[in-house]
């Protein structure tokens, strides 16, 4: 699915300058126009298209898209749909749930003054549908499977004149699930443009393949968001200038830049120096807070959570794929995480324990606080004991099970940040008092993603890319993008029946109350079955540079998007 990785575009970076080279500064009284957001250290975009292929729903991939092309319904910071910035102006559902009819907005039009058509929305369907399907020949497959009821809920999507898009499902559903994690999927392209190879949807996918990674590519020039790509070098920067046929509130910056960062210090360095002028301030230097004399902190909790991510795959190395299937053995790994501690002392306070898939912070309305309380709080000896209830026992300080497979594997994590090498020493640290023995890895973000799903199970037992996930596009967060069988970003190839079940049962229905209820059990049975390991999850530490207006305002905490063709330069 388009999924998202909280560590891919943790705090966005905006730059004063008047070039679009990075690092240059300006003077006081530049006319400053042009913004640069700085990505976390050793990441970059790999996937310019729309539809995101598995492996490549970062956000730093979906922050770029938004600026090329606009989704069908634009999501609110409170997790509500804005139809004055949607596509869609309206979405009528029929008595039964069953069919939902949506009416394109006439304002927006594509970059060449061509309307938006209903025909470039069944064509962007198409391709989503089609690289749903599993099928061995697909040149890439969609990260959004089983969300939103993708594929199989949807019974046929339909046109009726231009501007008139009409989806029927095999079933009645809960409406605002359907909405928001089906329909919010699509953002539509041009069919004009894309549609490479009609009649032959895999000549066309592969075609989409060879050029996501290459906005230069002349397919991206037609697009309908605030902005067209401008100009790039590889782990240095990407650009985008506005698009002047932008039906939206159109740009007063004339160029967006997004800058590949080595280091979180070096990120801070260009905040302190005012080469950068609004970033994120790592927790690793929350003590130097004070030297960020012309900014300001503003500090902001996504609507995600944060986990490490177990390979449950059989085909996992040294056989602990059908280990970690166990649930008692994850319930071990869990109590062996001192949650608390990396709170107080790697976040300093900036961070809340996480004991379940939907955060207590932000708090909306379907959080379940009987979950506050964690099930497997922190004690290392606790799960050292459950281990050997279950026939494990120390030989040379490792765990080892009747058949002689170890609990030793290698926990890869995401290079680059100073705080994310502190947890998972302390988590080393905890599990080998459990007997469970961890080789630490750190690489890149990109290429953690590369590997660890289950396209190719073999390489990995555990990752985690310095953060965890967000919900988008599931903004109706009941889980099935991530642990539905089969779904997009089930990384870890977890198998629950009984998880299928209540997932299934929040698409249903139903009154308030009934609908409310399917989401706490939901949550309850993921908080107790462990499909991942929770860590905390802590806030984004943005820092705004007191010149630039516009970008914590207009910054949306369920989305994770910025928005710059809201933000302002002023020369004070």
């Amino acid at each position: 699915m388009t999924y998202k990785f909280i560590g891919a575009i943790v705090g966005a970076t905006l730059l004063p300058i008047v070039s679009a080279g990075c690092g240059s500064t300006s003077s006081p009284a530049a006319a400053v126009k042009t913004a640069v957001v700085a990505l976390t250290p050793q990441t970059s975009p790999n996937w310019f298209f729309p539809i995101r292929a598995v492996g490549s729903g970062s956000d730093v991939n979906m922050q770029m898209e938004s600026l090329l092309y606009k989704p069908l319904l634009t999501i609110t910071g409170t997790d509500g749909i804005d139809y004055n910035r949607s596509l869609a102006s309206h979405v009528n559902v029929s008595h039964n749930n069953t069919v939902f009819t949506i009416t394109l907005n006439p304002r927006y039009k594509w970059s060449d003054g061509k309307p938006i058509t209903a025909q470039d929305v069944l064509f962007t369907w198409n391709i989503i549908k089609t690289t749903s399907t599993h099928a061995t020949n697909l040149p890439w497959s969609h990260a959004g499977s089983g969300v939103g009821g993708i594929p199989s809920q949807w019974r046929s999507v339909t046109t009726r004149g231009s501007h008139t898009v009409i989806v029927t499902l095999t079933q009645p559903v809960n409406p605002q699930w359907f909405i928001r994690n089906g329909l919010a999927q699509i953002a539509p392209v041009p069919k004009f443009v894309w549609d490479k190879y009609p009649g032959n949807m895999i000549k066309t996918l592969a075609f989409i393949k060879s050029v996501a990674n290459s906005p230069k590519n002349p397919a991206f020039n037609v697009v309908d968001g605030p902005y067209h790509f401008d100009t790039m070098q590889a782990n240095n920067y990407w650009s985008f200038v506005p698009n002047p046929q932008y039906g939206g509130h159109p740009s007063t910056l004339t160029k967006v830049v997004f800058q590949y960062e080595s280091s979180a210090s070096s990120e801070f360095t260009g905040l302190k120096n005012g080469t950068i002028s609004v970033g994120y301030l790592p927790a690793s230097l929350w003590g130097a807070r004070a030297q960020l004399t012309h900014d300001r902190l503003s500090p902001a909790y996504l609507f995600g959570f944060n986990y490490l991510q177990p390979n449950l795959s059989s085909k996992a190395p040294h056989s602990l794929g059908s280990v970690f299937q166990q649930r008692y053995v994850r319930e071990a790994l869990q109590m062996g995480i001192d949650q608390q501690s990396i709170v107080q002392t790697m976040f300093h306070g900036q961070a809340i324990a996480e004991n379940g898939p939907i955060p207590a912070q932000p708090r909306t309305k379907f959080y379940d606080p009987a979950l506050a309380k964690p099930l497997y709080p922190f004690n290392p000896q606790a799960g050292k004991r459950l281990l050997e209830s279950h026939g494990w026992h120390l030989i040379n300080g490792v765990m080892t099970n009747p058949h002689g497979v170890k609990l030793a594997f290698t926990l890869t994590y995401v290079s680059g940040s100073n705080t994310d090498t502190a947890i998972v020493q302390l988590i080393q640290h905890d599990w080998a008092s459990e007997g469970v023995q961890i080789t630490l890895q750190s690489q890149p973000f990109d290429n953690i993603i590369a590997f660890a799903n289950q396209t190719d199970p073999t390489k990995w037992n555990m990752v985690w890319w310095g953060g965890g996930w967000t919900y988008e596009p599931d903004f109706y967060p009941s889980g099935g993008g991530l642990f539905a069988s089969g779904s997009g970003a089930n990384f870890g190839g977890y198998e629950s029946s009984q998880m299928n079940h209540l997932i299934q049962a929040t698409y249903a229905p139903g009154t308030p109350s009934e609908i409310t209820s399917r989401m706490n059990a939901y949550q309850t049975w993921a908080a107790a079955d462990l499909p991942v390991l929770w860590i905390p999850w802590n806030s984004t530490l943005n820092v705004h540079a007191a010149n630039l207006h516009g970008s914590m305002k207009t910054f949306n905490p369920v989305s994770d998007l910025y928005s710059p063709n809201y933000w302002t330069f002023s020369h004070s």
